[in-house]
């Protein structure tokens, strides 16, 4: 006997029948004599409608309030499956992920997990008992309730199952695993077998959304073996682990994107030598992720740009302009309508003038490359919204990833 932790998505449990599956995939669980912790999201667009009621309220709602409102999505749906749950005649216990002991750094809306406290948890797993925990959520030491982030769920389940010291910890999803590039907009996409923790990690930062970047994060940081699956159906799903065999000889193993990415161009920096600190040490500090970073230098003066998200922009105009005195500018400009399309393989490494036939391909669609950014196992490219689709494809063929030819 095991401790097995299961995180059903949003999709996987959008209704009551979809809840009732679920519920049916965690008994199955617990027939197999394993102690089962299940982790769930809101039912379906249940987040998106009570944003959506929130702005209708407010222009921009407190952060405090957004998630005092956001962490009851997760509270209906662990209520359900314990009622379907016990419904079967299997013993369960539903908790809120402060009641679960989820400690979290006091940052409203994209919290980091600081703690876990399993005593609340352990006990009725001793008895038993199905535990369902609501994902998503936690509290602060000053018992504020804090949310994750969009995808923290999958968090959520890394982190107890990391905790617990669980044997694994099964994704479940409305796909059957991970694939070379997302499915939904690329038809020959193909699932893998297996990927490493590195490589999706990579993945999961550059858009791919069948994972949370953190809960991979988490993964690789306590050796939590993990697999992503279908909630419907019963095959096998993709195993994330340390180490992995080049499937195929594979030099790139997936490809992800996403749109809706600026470009924020400072012009005139004052060069010092904190001036690029100061400037990035103000937006982590208001929590703006930056992504893709190019600067270029005169005697006297510093243009840089820098990628973010679009939603990020208006925020990210009006703290450098309120820090203008800290790291003199000039302007700055900003170019949306942008996406980002990435290539990611450990076979990289070994393999040089990946990034060269990258950038060949986009060449012959004539798609403009405007900004790059490097790793040892991926390369990522900015380039205009419109062809970012035009690009996976181009990119997912010429580099065999629908099919089981062989590169070297």
């Amino acid at each position: 006997m095991g401790i097995i932790v299961q995180k059903f998505g949003g999709t996987s449990v959008g209704t009551v029948e979809k809840i009732k599956n679920a519920a049916e995939r965690v008994i199955e669980e617990k027939q197999r004599g394993n102690d089962v912790v299940v982790v769930v999201s809101a039912m379906g667009k249940t987040t998106d409608q009570l944003v959506k009621m929130a702005n209708e309220i407010s222009e921009y709602p407190s952060k405090r309030e957004m998630d005092m409102l956001l962490s009851t999505g997760e509270q209906v749906t662990i209520s359900l499956l314990s009622m379907a749950l016990l419904e079967k005649g299997f013993e369960a216990v539903s908790y809120t992920g402060w009641q679960a002991g989820m400690m979290t750094e006091s940052v409203h809306g994209n919290a980091r997990i600081l703690n876990i406290d399993t005593s609340r948890i352990e006990r009725p797993l001793k008895e038993g008992k199905i535990v369902v925990v609501a994902g998503f959520q936690g509290i602060t030491e000053d018992d504020e309730i804090t949310t994750l982030g969009r995808g923290g769920s999958d968090t959520t389940a890394v982190a107890l199952a990391a905790a617990l010291k669980a044997d694994k910890c099964d994704i479940y999803t409305d796909v059957t695993g991970v694939f070379t590039t997302d499915p939904r907009y690329i038809k020959n996409a193909r699932k893998l077998e297996t990927i490493s923790y590195d490589e999706m990690l990579e993945l999961a930062q550059l858009g791919a959304s069948v994972l949370h970047p953190r809960a991979v994060e988490y993964a690789k940081n306590y050796s939590v073996p993990l697999e992503v699956r279908s909630s419907i159906e019963r095959e096998p799903g993709t195993i994330i682990e340390e180490e992995v065999t080049m499937e195929e000889n594979l030099v790139v193993r997936g490809l992800a994107f996403e749109d809706q990415i600026t470009r924020v161009t400072i012009n005139g920096l004052t060069n010092s030598l904190t001036g690029l600190s100061d400037v990035f040490k103000t937006l982590a500090n208001h929590h703006i992720n930056v992504d893709i970073i190019i600067q270029s230098f005169s005697d006297e003066r510093t243009n840089l740009s820098f990628s973010i998200k679009s939603n990020d922009l208006k925020e990210t105009i009006e703290v450098l302009e309120k820090n203008k005195s800290l790291f003199p500018y000039e302007e700055i400009e900003t170019e949306s309508g942008l996406a980002k399309v990435s290539i990611v393989g450990s076979g990289m490494v070994s393999n040089p003038g990946v990034a060269a036939e990258m950038f060949a391909i986009l060449a012959e669609e004539g798609i403009q490359v405007k900004m790059v950014s490097t790793s040892e196992i991926k390369v990522s490219t900015v380039i205009e919204d419109g062809q970012m689709v035009n690009a996976v494809e181009s990119l997912h063929k010429t580099f065999g990833l629908s099919h089981s030819s062989v590169r070297s």
